[in-house]
């Protein structure tokens, strides 16, 4: 089996609808994906509508999360996705990325940037607006080549000179309410320094003794060297690994399956799991 656990549609920041993205998974010979999009579960319907047969969906979330100033993303998996406070708190965060957003094009604007709120908008559509779309927007206007040149501390990076804060989750509340919801929680890319500041091992090992489920360790923000650490520090934790591609579509260089987990996690996962269960394809919406 190839199971891929981390991927975005047009729902959050992705260049997919959830149907290209279920149909482009299938085509990429994934037995398994997960549609994770940013503190949203709005692209759920529209996959399972056009899923495959042969391919399984994993409804999740990618939660955003801050500790002690350090930004960071929980992946929640197989949770349910009425459950009314954890519906509430991506509400929360949703509605705060839109004034965010536009903080940052005001900052960028002040930054010597020709980029408008309209160009954004443009590129977000009917998405949960983030920063890959400013990025993209700079990417439109020549100012960096590429979408992760915009994530660093001279533009968008949490601390950058364009940067704005949104609301939040607490990681340990996050793993509280998806564990109530019914779900399993996975701290997507720990070590990703790319992006910016990261937390330190001993607060993995605080998540790790409040209920977190495992760590993303086979990603492409992380090195061989990093996964190795990751991996041991997970054994000790007791903590589940796993891998994904964290695919965008265009927006990013990943492709779907370029990492995949190990069907004995994938299992351990499902198993956890009580607020959902996994969508076999039943042949779905094979137009193009």
């Amino acid at each position: 089996m190839r199971i891929d656990l981390h991927a975005h549609s047009t729902a959050s920041d992705g260049t997919d609808t959830p149907a290209e993205l279920v149909r482009n998974a299938a085509a990429a010979g994934l037995d398994v994906v997960a549609l994770t999009d940013h503190d949203t579960v709005g692209g759920y319907a529209e996959a399972i509508a056009a899923l495959p047969a042969g391919l399984t969906l994993v409804t999740g979330a990618e939660l955003s999360c801050r500790l002690d100033g350090v930004g960071l993303h929980m992946l929640a998996y197989l949770f349910d996705p009425e459950e009314p406070e954890l519906a509430r708190e991506r509400e929360l965060v949703r509605d705060d990325r839109t004034p965010r957003a536009q903080s940052m094009v005001g900052k960028l604007q002040a930054l010597g940037v020709d980029i408008t709120w309209e160009q954004v908008a443009r590129i977000a559509g009917n998405g949960s607006v983030g920063r890959p779309h400013i990025a993209t927007a700079m990417v439109e206007l020549g100012v960096v080549p590429t979408v992760s040149d915009a994530f660093t501390s001279d533009w968008l990076a949490d601390g950058g000179r364009a940067y704005a804060e949104k609301h939040e989750l607490d990681p340990f509340d996050a793993i509280r309410l998806v564990k109530a919801a019914g779900g399993v929680t996975v701290f997507a890319h720990p070590a990703a320094v790319k992006r910016g500041a990261c937390v330190p091992e001993s607060a993995i090992a605080a998540l790790a003794a409040a209920g977190l489920d495992g760590i993303e360790v086979d990603h492409m923000d992380h090195d061989t060297d990093t996964r190795a650490r990751l991996r041991g520090l997970a054994g000790d934790l007791g903590l589940l690994t796993t891998g994904s591609s964290d695919y965008h579509g265009s927006r990013k260089t990943c492709r779907l399956g370029e990492y995949t987990t190990d069907p004995e996690i994938y299992g351990e996962i499902t198993r956890r799991a009580a607020g959902a269960f996994p969508v076999p394809g039943a042949g779905g919406d094979a137009r193009a």
